[in-house]
């Protein structure tokens, strides 16, 4: 079965910095494509992130993420990192990873509609 465990969650002030880790278990990273999602307060889920393909592959971001947030894979380790710089308070919120073998092909990777297998989720607070 699909397992994946989202950890790095965090309080940091404005500006600061942190490194979200998705451990994935009983499959191959090679034939998933791996998305980050955020859910703030009250808010729905959206799509932040993903990485598909092998490789150096495909990554996606939101126009919210991009050029703040990067997304990696160490495939020696089964994990997709989702380093967050440039924090600011709407970024406070629930950070899920989600796998999928759709989002490989989609047209629209961000979407949480292409991910059948979701981690837990891990917090990330941002305040001053």
């Amino acid at each position: 079965q699909v397992q994946l465990v989202e950890s790095g969650g965090g309080l940091v002030q404005p500006g600061e910095s942190l490194r979200l880790s998705c451990l994935a278990s009983k499959f191959d990273l090679d034939y998933y494509g791996i998305g980050w999602f955020h859910q703030a307060p009250g808010k729905e889920r959206e799509g932040v992130s993903c990485f598909v393909g092998s490789g150096d592959g495909r990554t996606y971001y939101s126009d919210s993420a991009r050029g703040r947030f990067t997304i990696s894979r160490d495939k020696s380790k089964n994990t997709v990192y989702l380093q967050l710089d440039g924090l600011k308070v709407e970024d406070t919120g629930i950070y899920y990873c989600a796998a999928g073998t759709k989002a490989r092909f989609s047209m629209r990777p961000l979407s949480e509609n292409e991910y059948d297998y979701w981690g837990q989720g891990t917090q990330v607070t941002v305040s001053s």
